[in-house]
């Protein structure tokens, strides 16, 4: 019945204003009536010892009664009391303020049956309704000549309790329709707003992404909330874009070797491939194999990036690295005629990183500077210590990038040629590759380049802290 958050808070509130109508109507009305009744009694007993203190035994009978009479019925007009003025026995002397029953014996009279400063009930059924009772005794030196009683009528008190309850409860009345307020301050700026959200997640859940809310300027929780969900589903379109043109550069690199493979095979087979040149064509079918074995390899570097696989770090000499990988290179560059020129501000630059996946990004930097050089040129290579840090550079003078491509070259399967035909030896994933491990070592890479001009990559390593240079 309560499944939702505004029907939970709805049915709260409309129970806080039941229980607070039966707080008021049960305990507070009880509370409120034995306070007016004690209040009561205590101001009749004040004016019932006010009149005993006026009278004594003797001034009692020797008094006109006629007289005393008159000033009772003053003080019973003002009290709104009956009053009576009766001997230790219990005799009636005088009455004011309601029947006249002087001369009349109180049966079972008992001053001291109760040690209550006042009495409820018919007062030994002198009264066909409750009244409240106060008895003052009229003391003469050390004994008592009589009483003077005052009886109110209990009616009165609940009369006043009521007028009083009923003041009560419209004021808590009004309170609670004013208190409906929060219900319309909620409803309009949490309720309809977290509906909107629900709706919202709901759509981003199913892949609509492009869903958006009406939530918009709001600086609180909820306008944050629905601004992070709209980032959210911003993010998530964004890698669903990014895993569907993955799956497309996968299905196209794959593809094309495969696709070779096939046809060189099939020629061979048909003998559209003449036996004199099978060797020839087994090589390509060798080299399409290696072209499929690399792109592999890249991807499973990549996939052991992403699970955040722990780096093997260790002290090495990251020029004596560079030195090993440009001799790997040294018969690629003899065939386009390209030297290396290697700068170091030190003999030896000890850095503090994984060995085998920087050799992995100096291979790669160093491949691409190669392959992208024309014949004759020279790719040069600095180091140089800076604040702790050993930044390497990799500059070359080949085609370069075009500028709006700069940022996307770190893009997985990205070439900047559209066609991706012209290098068919490269897979797209080798700047890929370099900046994730070299994110992974907690450091940057940067690119800069111009057309027809050359690339220069810079990437910093942690220097090596004790070490000597």
């Amino acid at each position: 019945m309560f499944k939702t958050l505004y029907s939970k808070f709805v049915s709260g509130y409309i129970l806080y204003g039941l229980l607070g109508f039966l707080f008021i109507a049960f305990i507070s009305s009880s509370m409120t009536y034995d306070l007016l009744l004690s209040e009561r009694a205590e101001a009749l007993y004040d004016e019932a010892s006010l009149i005993a203190s006026s009278y004594s035994k003797e001034s009692f009978y020797a008094e006109e009664l006629e007289d005393v009479g008159k000033q009772l019925s003053a003080v019973a007009a003002f009290t709104g009391a009956e009053i009576w003025l009766c001997s230790d026995e219990g005799q009636i002397m005088l009455s004011e303020g309601g029947r006249d029953l002087s001369g009349r014996f109180i049966e079972g009279f008992d001053p001291s049956s109760d040690g209550s400063s006042y009495t409820t009930g018919t007062f030994y059924g002198m009264f066909s309704s409750d009244m409240l009772t106060v008895m003052a005794p009229i003391n003469y030196g050390y004994s008592t000549g009589g009483y003077v009683l005052l009886h109110y009528p209990m009616s009165m008190v609940l009369y006043s309790t009521n007028s009083f309850l009923n003041i009560v409860y419209i004021s808590g009345l009004i309170i609670f329709l004013l208190s409906l307020q929060i219900l319309l301050i909620f409803t309009f700026s949490v309720f309809l707003p977290l509906k909107q959200i629900t709706k919202a997640a709901s759509e981003y859940a199913s892949g609509n992404f492009d869903y958006k809310t009406s939530i918009h300027g709001k600086n609180d929780e909820i306008g944050y909330l629905a601004s992070t969900l709209e980032f959210m589903s911003g993010e998530l379109a964004k890698q669903e874009e990014s895993q569907r043109q993955f799956i497309a550069n996968v299905s196209h690199d794959f593809r094309s070797p495969l696709t070779s493979i096939k046809g060189y095979l099939e020629a061979m087979l048909d003998g559209t491939i003449p036996p004199e040149l099978s060797e020839k064509y087994i090589k390509r079918v060798i080299s399409e194999t290696e072209r499929l074995n690399k792109l592999t390899e890249g991807m499973l570097t990549l996939n052991s990036l992403d699970t955040k696989n722990t780096l093997k770090r260790s002290i090495f000499d990251i020029n004596r690295t560079i030195k090993e990988v440009c001799a790997s290179n040294e018969n690629i560059c003899t065939k386009k005629d390209i030297h290396f020129e290697l700068t170091f501000e030190d003999e030896t630059e000890m850095v503090y990183a994984d060995y085998g996946k920087i050799q992995q990004v100096l291979y790669n930097l160093i491949d691409n500077a190669i392959k992208f050089s024309p014949q004759g040129s020279a790719i040069y290579i600095s180091t140089a210590a800076r604040q702790r840090k050993i930044f390497v550079s990799v500059m070359d003078m080949g085609i370069g990038i075009p500028k709006d491509s700069i940022k996307k070259i770190w893009d997985r399967f990205y070439k900047s040629d559209s066609s991706r035909g012209k290098d068919r030896s490269g897979t797209g994933l080798g700047l890929s590759i370099v900046k994730e491990i070299i994110q992974a070592h907690g450091e940057n890479i940067d690119v800069v380049s111009t057309e027809k001009v050359g690339s220069e990559f810079t990437f910093s390593l942690p220097q090596a802290e004790g070490m000597e240079q």
